[in-house]
C-alpha cells in the first residue's frame, strides 16, 4: 500500500510578507485585503480580492489559467485601493457564462466584469488587463464603454495567435493531475526559468487545490474556462478584427506594457498595428519581463501604472 501523500498547508492571506521581502517593499504588517463574492443574475458567482477600505481606484484582470493573486506584488508596491478579479472559470469565481448570440466568449467575460465593477468599483479610474484579462478589457470597452476610463494592456493585443502562445498552451495543456506538490512545482519551474522558486511556490498555492487523496489539480477549470488556447481555438474564438476596431474606437488614454523577453506574445507587427489604430497610445517596453510582466517585473509595472492611470 502506498503511503498517504503529505498535506500542504495553505493560508490565502499569509504570504504577503514573502512578496514584500522578495522585492524589497516596505512591509508594516498585513495589508487590508478581503475576498468578496458577487452574485450574477443567472445563479453564478464572481469572486474578487478587494485591496483597501476606500473606494477602489483600479480594476485588475488576470491572464488565462491565472487568478487574482497574480497581482499581489503589484498591489503591495502600489498601495492603492483596487479590485483584483478572478475571471469566470478561474480562482474562486464560478463558471463562464454561456456563449452570447455573437458566439464571442469575451462578451460574456466583459458582461461579468461589468456586473462586478458596478457593485464593487463603479468609479474605477482605469482597467488593467493582462493577456486574457487584456482581451476582456478591450471587450469591456466595446460593450460597457462608460466603465473603462483608461485602459492598460499588459503584454497583449488582438494580434495574438496560437503560434505566439504555444509555450503557454503547452504548459496549460500539461497533466490534469499531479501526484505531489513537488511534481507540480517542478513542472512550473521548468516553464518559468527566470522566476524565483519561492514566487512560483506561492503562485501554485494560490492557483491549485490539493484533493483528499493528496494529489493536486489546477484551480482553473480546464474544460470550462477559456485560457489562451481556448480563446484562440475554433470553439471559443473571439472576433479579433472586432477587438482591433474597439482599439481604434477607444479615444481615451491607453497604454500597452510589452515584455521584451522571448516569452512575450506581442510582436513588433502587433505593436505597429496598435500604434496605427491608436496613435495616442502610450507604449512601454519592459526589458526584463516576458509575457507575465507582473511576475517578472512587478515594481516596474506598478510604477508605470501609477504614472499613467493615477496621474
Amino acid at each position: 500500500m502506498c503511503p498517504p501523500m503529505a498535506h500542504v498547508e495553505y493560508n490565502e492571506f499569509g504570504y504577503f510578507h514573502e512578496n514584500a521581502e522578495e522585492y524589497g517593499i516596505e512591509y508594516a504588517g498585513p495589508p487590508h485585503v478581503r475576498r468578496e463574492f458577487v452574485a450574477m443574475g443567472d445563479g453564478r458567482i464572481m469572486s474578487a480580492l478587494v485591496w483597501g477600505d476606500a473606494p477602489p481606484r483600479l480594476m485588475f484582470l488576470h491572464g488565462g489559467a491565472q487568478n487574482a493573486h497574480t497581482w499581489d506584488t503589484v498591489m503591495l508596491a502600489l498601495g492603492v485601493p483596487s479590485i483584483c478579479l478572478d475571471l469566470p472559470g478561474h480562482g474562486h469565481s464560478g463558471a463562464i457564462a454561456p456563449l452570447s448570440s455573437s458566439g464571442d466568449p469575451l462578451e460574456g467575460n466583459a458582461n461579468d466584469v461589468a456586473a462586478v465593477m458596478r457593485e464593487l468599483a463603479p468609479h474605477a479610474e482605469a482597467v488593467v488587463g493582462m493577456s486574457l484579462g487584456g482581451m476582456t478589457t478591450i471587450a469591456l470597452s466595446q460593450h460597457h464603454p462608460h466603465l473603462v476610463k483608461k485602459m492598460v494592456l499588459v503584454d497583449i493585443t488582438p494580434g495574438i495567435d496560437g503560434e505566439k502562445t504555444k509555450a503557454i498552451t503547452d504548459f496549460v495543456n500539461g497533466p490534469a493531475t499531479f501526484d505531489s506538490f513537488d511534481d507540480l512545482l517542478e513542472r512550473t519551474v521548468q516553464f518559468n526559468p527566470t522566476r524565483s522558486v519561492s514566487s512560483l511556490r506561492r503562485g501554485i498555492l494560490h492557483n491549485a487545490l490539493q484533493r483528499p487523496d493528496g494529489s493536486w489539480v489546477w484551480r482553473y477549470r480546464r474544460d470550462d474556462a477559456p485560457p489562451l488556447q481556448e480563446v484562440e481555438g475554433q470553439i471559443r474564438k473571439p472576433n479579433l478584427e472586432s477587438l482591433w476596431n474597439s482599439i481604434s474606437a477607444f479615444q481615451k488614454p491607453l497604454m500597452l506594457v510589452r515584455g521584451m523577453r522571448p516569452q512575450s506574445v506581442v510582436s513588433d507587427d502587433d505593436e505597429a498595428e496598435l500604434r496605427r489604430r491608436a496613435p495616442h497610445a502610450r507604449i512601454e517596453h519592459v526589458v526584463e519581463a516576458g509575457h507575465s510582466v507582473q511576475g517578472d517585473a512587478p515594481l516596474e509595472l506598478a510604477a508605470l501604472i501609477r504614472d499613467f492611470a493615477l496621474a
